[in-house]
């Protein structure tokens, strides 16, 4: 009879649900084994789950690579609501063959989830571009285009040119054939990813300004108007990275 470790090990070999092995498995009473038993058979359940979930994020470039269609590019930004720093924009091209597991809308993920996903993304990527409007310009010609410009910047900075574009709730002056999702991060592969790499680039980015402009504690707030950060802007006043145009530093 083999001993419970032995099982532990056959049973992480298993990779579908009605594997012969779960059903020999059953006549074993150790409760060790049945316990062993339910645990995988939960493991390949949650995975199957979740290749489902991934499968449906793609459904838009499914449509699109049926339609002839070969560099879809996902475009989203963050750093629409912060009081300082920039807003930054990805546009990311995926092959079609692209299944990335745990991908999802930025704001879903765990900081260490997060970086995995990211991670996977620029490895199976073929394409990515970033684009960031400056605080400064922000004051100058609003958030809304602001972020347009900053997608634009991301789109332009593809090594491929993409032929169609997947953007979260927004249409950009260009001359691509696009399609606009509301809430695109957490319906397309391709947004989600862009999502992602835009939230990881922007993070890193503030960890910089955090080290150039201390006492805002840009590191964890980036740039969002925290206690800790309101606090720093009441001790020292604005810095150079500050949306003039936001309140309340508009009304200083």
């Amino acid at each position: 009879m083999a001993t419970i470790n032995e099982i532990k090990a056959l049973l992480a070999g298993v990779d579908r649900l009605d594997h012969p092995l779960f059903l020999n498995l059953q006549e074993d009473l150790r409760q060790g084994v049945q316990k062993l038993l339910v645990q995988r058979q939960k493991q390949l359940q949650a995975a199957l789950a979740e290749q489902e979930r991934v499968e449906s994020l793609v459904a838009f470039e499914k449509e699109l690579y049926a339609q002839g269609y070969t560099a879809i590019a996902g475009v989203d930004e963050v750093g629409r609501g912060p009081l300082a720093g920039p807003v930054l924009a990805a546009a990311v091209i995926l092959p079609d063959s692209s299944r990335i597991m745990g991908i999802n809308d930025s704001k879903k993920l765990s900081k260490k989830k997060l970086l995995e996903v990211y991670e996977a993304i620029k490895a199976e990527a073929l394409a990515i571009g970033i684009g960031q409007i400056d605080a400064a310009m922000i004051d100058q010609v609003n958030i809304y285009q602001a972020s347009k410009l900053a997608m634009k910047e991301a789109i332009k900075q593809l090594e491929i040119q993409p032929d169609y574009l997947l953007i979260d709730a927004m249409e950009l002056e260009l001359p691509l054939p696009q399609t606009s999702l509301i809430k695109g991060d957490a319906r397309s592969q391709s947004i989600a990813a862009a999502s992602i790499v835009a939230k990881v680039e922007r993070d890193r980015l503030m960890e910089v300004y955090d080290q150039q402009f201390p006492g805002y504690n840009f590191a964890k707030n980036v740039g969002y108007g925290t206690a800790s950060h309101l606090v720093g802007l009441d001790q020292l006043g604005p810095c150079p990275i500050h949306r003039m145009t936001f309140a309340p530093l508009k009304d200083l």
